[in-house]
């Protein structure tokens, strides 16, 4: 039980007035945007109380854009924010130490300008109108992957392989970029090469990442949206960066000024800036770099240890979701464009950066659905000494996303496998895991009526009424609870069965994220620690101990960090949750979804530990899923409205005046048997939803969950070749 939820749910039992007597609600969010108080609250959830102070929009900082490049250089404003008052300064400060400047615009709209990181995720800020004597407004932004923004936002590299191998070869002529100019209200603007590295001893606390300004491509260029160069060598002293990104900023700023309003290029290999040296022979000067990084990777740490083995087909890579998550570099959605590994299909990494060293695992298959090695090739699959989507805490090497992977992973392929013949050597270094010791995940699901599938594969049916424990773990304290509500008939009267409205999840001091259904026509709201999220601008988001994925209107998945991993979508009227545990799970879990031991035989099991046989009627499987209703005190529901209060908070987790339609008290005719096992292939749990909601497409939505949970289950069986899962 957590009990740090237990004065947020007590306040609102107790302390919440009604909705007359909070009109009157006085106070200020200065400071507070978070606390839960009855007549003045700064809590997310105080606007579907009407209780909220009346500056809370004031202080508690709404933005847009809300999410950028952890770049930085984005410009957003603050919204329902005006400031008319004489301002002697503008500072915008993240992360308590970090600070830009800001301004306020002809329309009293106060703006910040996002600051260069080294970290992705949800970053606080604060903000100060009085030149830095108080920050008392506080906002999140989100910063994001370089590659997991969109490419308007970025300034683009035409022919970026004529960047990259500049100097190799008969690769010469001019070297061209465009950008949005609009972004820029500037009429001219200075364009600068920046460079990444990493110094002092790996693996130590001197070990830093740090971007430096190297120099200045041009000055005072019309900003047009396009610029074409011819490059020269770099002088001796910048020759040392070997990864770097471009900026483009206006020309007002003083040259490699910080944090100011500015488009970035993606990060790239600088072949076009290196010296004489290179471009007189690049075979051997890229030898001589291959070398060296070998030489350096046989003195630090073998990472390769504590990395996870490669599913063994494409079929488990693609339904081991909580593990494993589709590279952007090689996605068969989006046509298989595997540049790095040519004969693949579709690669995945792993999630979850290594524990001690903050590595990843790639994996790729070809089109029969097998692994691609490097045994066998050289386009195989390669792990990473820097897991390309970084490590929390992040900002420390080889855990800055994108960056320590360009230094550790891509910079030497290309010395050794693009610019010259040794990627042996290379390969050598970077073998792919086979799958010898790969063990799928356990897949357990609930959708329907609710129709439950344990881990174990015992299978029944709950139509409860209330929050119950889907869910819960002794090994990473993981909690998930679903809420039930009933259905609708056709003609509008309550139905006699139940589904998931709302999912919530927390593993550990993790976020605490909330899927639920909401709005005509229902559509999924997703909220994270009691708010709601958008997905407007990012589908993708690294969250504290987990990873969230949107990649459709209907779909959630959640990624945490043990590896455990749910799916949530709309399936017909309701929700629909399937959840995943490694292995490390095995007798480790209780709840509606049952003991994962490889035994149904005790899935029914009470919280006192007395278990129902399997054969139970549908009465005892229904007071068996009664006995698991979530308590108030460990309740991780967001109760953001007075329904949600009266209706859960204030009556019991499991409503005892709801009945449903027991499959032992079903009687139909003939002819009305024979068209609803028709219409549902025989499914049992079709038929039940058929029958106690009188709609078929709801049964139908049952029927095809249930066949999506078997597929995936096959998909995830061992040695099951070929397949897309």
């Amino acid at each position: 039980m957590k009990l740090a939820f237990l004065p947020w749910i007590l306040m609102l039992l107790v302390a919440i007035p009604g909705p007359r007597s909070t009109a009157s609600a006085q106070g200020s969010c200065s400071m507070r945007c978070g606390e839960q108080d009855s007549l003045c609250s700064c809590h997310p959830t105080c606007s579907g109380f009407h209780n909220c102070c009346k500056d809370f929009l004031d202080y508690c900082l709404e933005i847009s854009p809300y999410s950028g490049s952890m770049m930085g250089g984005k410009d957003f404003v603050v919204q329902h924010l005006k400031w008319s008052s004489p301002t002697d300064g503008v500072i915008c400060r993240f992360k308590d130490s970090i600070q830009t400047l800001g301004y306020v615009d002809s329309l009293n709209q106060v703006h910040c300008i996002s600051p260069l990181l080294y970290e992705s995720g949800r970053i606080p800020f604060t903000i100060s109108l009085d030149n830095g004597r108080s920050f008392p407004r506080t906002g999140t932004w989100l910063a994001a992957h370089p590659y997991k923004v969109s490419e308007s936002e970025k300034s683009q590299l035409l022919n970026e392989t004529q960047w990259q191998y500049y100097g190799t070869s008969d690769t010469r002529g001019n070297l061209s970029l465009t950008w949005n100019a609009s972004v820029l209200p500037t009429p001219t603007v200075t364009i600068e090469l920046w460079g990444y590295e990493e110094t002092g001893k790996p693996y130590s606390e001197s070990w830093t990442a740090k971007w430096s300004y190297l120099y200045s491509l041009t000055r005072k260029t019309p900003n047009s949206g396009f610029f074409t160069f011819i490059p020269n060598p770099a002088s001796p002293e910048h020759q040392k960066w070997r990864v770097g990104a471009l900026r483009i900023s206006s020309s007002e700023n003083y040259p490699g000024q910080q944090d100011v309003l500015a488009i970035w290029t993606n990060d790239h290999a600088l072949a076009w800036h290196l010296g004489d040296d290179f471009q007189a022979d690049s075979v051997a000067w890229a030898r001589e770099q291959c070398l060296a990084w070998e030489a350096l990777e046989d003195d630090l740490p073998n990472f390769l240890t504590e990395l996870p083995d490669c599913p063994c087909t494409l079929a488990q890579a693609r339904a081991d979701s909580g593990r494993f998550f589709t590279d952007y570099g090689c996605d068969i959605e989006h046509g298989s464009v595997c540049t790095y590994h040519p004969g693949a299909v579709h690669c995945v990494r792993s999630v979850q950066a290594s524990p001690r060293y903050g590595s990843g695992q790639q994996c790729c298959y070809t089109a029969a659905g097998t692994q691609l090695l490097t045994s066998d090739s050289t386009s195989g699959s390669t792990p990473d000494r820097g897991h390309d989507w970084g490590a929390p805490p992040y900002r420390a090497p080889p855990r800055v996303p994108g960056m320590s992977h360009w230094l550790y992973d891509v910079i030497s392929f290309y010395y050794c496998c693009l610019w010259a013949p040794e990627c042996s050597r290379y390969m050598k270094r970077r073998p792919s895991s086979d799958c010898r010791s790969y063990r799928p995940p356990r897949l357990a699901s609930a959708f329907g009526d609710p129709h439950f599938v344990t881990f174990d594969g015992a299978s029944f049916s709950f139509s409860g009424s209330g929050e119950y424990v889907l869910l819960e773990t002794t090994q990473n304290d993981l909690r998930v609870q679903g809420r039930a509500q009933p259905g609708k008939m056709p003609n509008g009267t309550q139905a006699h069965g139940t589904g998931l409205t709302a999912v919530v999840v927390q593993e550990g001091d993790s976020d605490v994220v909330e899927v639920r259904l909401a709005g005509m026509p229902q559509a999924l709201e997703v909220l994270l620690n009691h708010k709601a999220l958008s997905f407007t601008e990012q589908n993708w988001m690294d969250l504290k101990g987990m990873f969230l994925s949107v990649a459709s209107e209907d779909k959630v998945s959640i990624m945490l960090s043990s590896g455990a991993g749910l799916d949530v979508g709309i399936q017909g009227p309701f929700l629909s949750v399937s959840i995943l545990l490694p292995e490390k799970f095995l007798n480790h879990t209780r709840g509606l979804l049952g003991t994962l031991n490889n035994n149904p035989e005790d899935d029914f099991t009470l919280r006192s530990g007395h278990v129902l046989p399997l054969n139970a009627s549908a009465q005892q499987v229904f007071q068996y899923g009664a006995d698991w209703a979530v308590f108030n005190a460990s309740s991780l529901f967001t109760y953001d409205s007075w329904y949600l209060v009266y209706k859960f908070l204030q009556q019991p987790k499991h409503d005892p005046t709801f009945k449903p339609l027991f499959p032992n008290e079903i009687t139909l005719s003939p002819s009305q048997e024979e068209e609803v096992s028709r219409l549902c292939e025989n499914d049992q749990f079709c038929i039940l939803d058929v029958i106690s909601t009188g709609n078929p497409s709801v049964g139908n939505a049952t029927r095809v969950a249930h066949q999506l949970h078997q597929e995936r289950l096959r998909s995830l069986q061992p040695g099951r070749e070929g397949g897309q899962g």
